[in-house]
């Protein structure tokens, strides 16, 4: 499977890092989408750099099987940016995996597709999802239909282990 990871500046490391070499090591090419191809991004704990393969504007949704949104200060700042949210929303009206952890889900609220999911989120977006009108619980990880979602660093191993789960149940193309 292609699978698309929306990255911009201070990423958490470890949501981007332990999700991506999963889901390289269980045979799934994963292209960074970023703002500025080449560009090299920062984790916020600063032990991840991580390059930009591809722009917003280099790609499209159909090009790939699945997207991850990495927590930390990513979301938020690719939120501010038509193209990361309109790449977001196609993925989710088409019916393709999103795998979101911790402030993954606030590209979810800006790209208003949040509603008919039931999900989680850092305990901060828990807020804001619940008074935007979203089926928010507090539990590690939670999987509705073609979303995962978790709450923070602790919960990677049950989110990798479901978002790899939802890739297996996608027909292989011919």
């Amino acid at each position: 499977m292609k699978v698309a990871c929306v990255l911009g500046p201070k990423f958490e490391d470890s949501e981007f890092q332990e999700p991506y070499d999963a889901l390289r090591k269980a045979g799934h090419a994963v292209t960074i989408v970023g703002l500025e191809a080449g560009a090299e991004l920062q984790g916020d704990k600063g032990k991840v750099t991580a390059k930009v393969d591809k722009s917003f504007q280099d790609v499209k949704p159909e090009d790939f099987d699945a997207l991850l949104i990495p927590g930390g200060g990513s979301p938020d700042k690719l939120r501010a940016h038509d193209q990361a949210v309109a790449f977001v929303k196609a993925f989710v009206q088409a019916g393709k995996p999103v795998f979101a952890i911790c402030h993954g889900p606030q590209l979810l609220l800006s790209a208003d597709e949040y509603k008919d999911h039931r999900m989680t989120a850092w305990k901060t977006i828990q807020g804001d999802l619940k008074k935007a009108g979203a089926n928010v619980v507090d539990e590690e990880v939670v999987v509705d239909r073609n979303l995962v979602t978790s709450r923070q660093p602790s919960d990677i191993p049950a989110f990798i282990r479901e978002s790899l789960k939802v890739l297996e149940q996608i027909p292989a193309k011919r």
